[in-house]
């Protein structure tokens, strides 16, 4: 009997990337070797439903070229700037079916803290219909889901072979050494005022271009 091979897989991060940092840069680059990722898709949103103000959505993602540049698996797509408004994942990979067809396997990463609030996303049931989930576990860090979110993750949890060989429907683990920073504690280094240990953690946690950039046009005051 001839299997038909599936092409490789696309990863899909999405995200505010306001900044960018070495949390986002490390599952990106944990996706792409664990997954087997023919290409990975930063999409920043435009203006994401559940957060509030953002920096400008095209110096967002300028910051993520700069922080991805030399990395040829990695580009920036810019389809929810482009399309405006709330920005919902679900539209996001409509669209993006509809633009690799219905056979090139998609895979959208998350982390393990958005996993456990998955069901509170925008018609969150009809997203493995479209994609796979790739879901990052950090270490032995334990998943505390929801009952209903566990029934959801058990029943389509699979081997990364399995994810490979079909277009959507599963979820697979994304194993990533643990980095703990976030937006918010970038944003907040960087208002302070100015120190070696401020210092020495921004240079630690954001790509030096794109440290560069925030400073040149001042950015997060």
């Amino acid at each position: 009997m001839h299997v038909q091979k599936m092409a490789s897989p696309i990863g899909v991060l999405g995200g505010s990337f306001d900044p960018i940092h070495a949390g986002h840069l490390a599952l990106a680059r944990a996706a792409c070797d664990g997954l087997g990722l023919a290409q990975l898709l930063f999409i920043p949103a435009a203006q994401p439903w559940q957060k509030g103000v953002l920096t400008p959505g095209e110096q967002r993602a300028h910051m993520v070229e700069l922080a991805i540049a030399g990395d040829l698996r990695m580009s920036v797509d810019r389809c929810e700037l482009a399309r405006g408004g709330p920005s919902y994942t679900i539209d996001t990979l409509r669209e993006l079916r509809t633009r690799y067809g219905a056979e090139v396997p998609l895979v959208l990463l998350i982390g393990a803290d958005q996993m456990e609030r998955f069901d509170t996303w925008h018609d969150w049931r009809s997203i493995l219909g479209l994609v796979h989930l790739g879901v990052a576990r950090r270490n032995d860090a334990v998943l505390v889901l929801s009952y209903a979110l566990q029934e959801f993750y058990n029943e389509h949890w699979a081997h990364v072979e399995e994810m490979r060989s079909e277009s959507n429907g599963r979820i697979v683990e994304v194993e990533m050494a643990p980095h703990d920073v976030s937006a918010t504690e970038v944003r907040t280094l960087l208002a302070a005022p100015a120190g070696v240990e401020c210092d020495a953690r921004l240079a630690q946690v954001v790509p030096a271009p794109v440290l560069d950039y925030i400073r040149a046009h001042r950015l997060y005051p």
